[in-house]
């Protein structure tokens, strides 16, 4: 199902983060509603009411349903789960945003699949429902049609994912650049880091650093080299690198190498051989074998589906 229309549950008590966050990311761009159980005001963690006029008759139509976080999120209503569950029936994509994974796991939906929360809720979560493969340390998890993100920030990163897996690399950078936020960062990615905002003049040249690093995913990169950029010690860099991105520097430049070739793959004609080499694999083989490892089919796959793509 293509998805064109979004509806997002908003429950008594929603995270108005939330809230803006799927509103600033889909209004605009696609069919969005906003709906609660009961149409009229609904109450926010910030104290005050928002107007919502749809009910959950508006998720019987939409192409992707989010269950929105609130504060009474371990009570969602039996009609709520019943709602999501029938979406899911009919082939809508279905997706959380923090603690409303409680909404899809509560609906069976989550049952033999994996999927995440918000890292603080996560034992209590394993406990509650014991059937769902709980990934406590990603930032979102996509099972195909059920998708679930971690709590606060994750919850961009769980959009832009949905909306680059259905419409491709340049659109969610496209929508990452409207926002002023990084285009993408792996579902893997752990949720919080020690140091996730720069905020001095070390972390500062580590971003320039990384910043070079993206514009030379062609060269083979090595952590010397990039430390030395840095102007640190190889240990001292590589703290400091998991301190301020959660990941690894292989495992950072293996993702920029791979948007990196998402980008060439829609935007160019030029053969599978020539991207891998730009984005810095040795050889097509290479590039493929990590295409399908990280995104599921292989390139000259994944070229041909985004060429038959509308556009958002």
């Amino acid at each position: 199902m293509v998805i064109r229309s979004v509806a997002a549950y908003a429950p008594e008590g929603v995270a108005a983060f939330g809230l803006g966050l799927v509103g600033e990311i889909f209004t605009g761009r696609f069919a969005f509603d906003v709906c609660a159980e009961q149409p009229g005001p609904v109450s926010t963690d910030l104290g005050l009411a928002v107007q919502v006029d749809a009910g959950l008759d508006r998720l019987a139509a939409a192409d992707l349903v989010i269950a929105l976080p609130g504060s009474r999120f371990r009570e969602p209503p039996p009609s709520v789960a019943d709602a999501f569950r029938a979406a899911a029936a009919r082939g809508a994509t279905v997706a959380s945003h923090c603690v409303g994974a409680y909404v899809l796991a509560e609906a069976g939906l989550l049952d033999g699949r994996r999927a995440t929360t918000h890292w603080r809720f996560a034992a209590e979560f394993a406990v509650r429902y014991p059937a769902v493969r709980l990934t406590t340390d990603v930032l979102y998890v996509d099972e195909g049609p059920v998708v679930t993100g971690a709590g606060a920030a994750a919850g961009l990163d769980m959009c832009l994912h949905l909306i680059r897996r259905e419409y491709g690399a340049a659109a969610a950078n496209d929508v990452a650049r409207d926002l002023v936020i990084p285009p993408h960062r792996e579902g893997g990615q752990a949720q919080y880091v020690t140091a996730p905002v720069p905020d001095g003049f070390e972390d500062q040249r580590l971003g320039a650093v990384l910043a070079w690093a993206q514009a030379n995913t062609h060269r083979r990169l090595t952590v010397d080299e990039l430390a030395a950029r840095a102007l640190t010690s190889r240990r001292t860099f590589l703290r400091r690198f998991a301190d301020a991105t959660g990941t690894t520097p292989h495992a950072w430049l293996l993702a920029q190498r791979l948007n990196r070739a998402e980008e060439l793959l829609e935007a160019s004609d030029l053969p599978v051989e020539e991207v891998a080499r730009q984005v810095g694999f040795g050889s097509a083989a290479a590039l493929r074998e990590q295409f399908v490892r990280r995104r599921g089919v292989p390139p000259r796959t994944y070229r041909k589906a985004f060429g038959s793509r509308p556009t958002v």
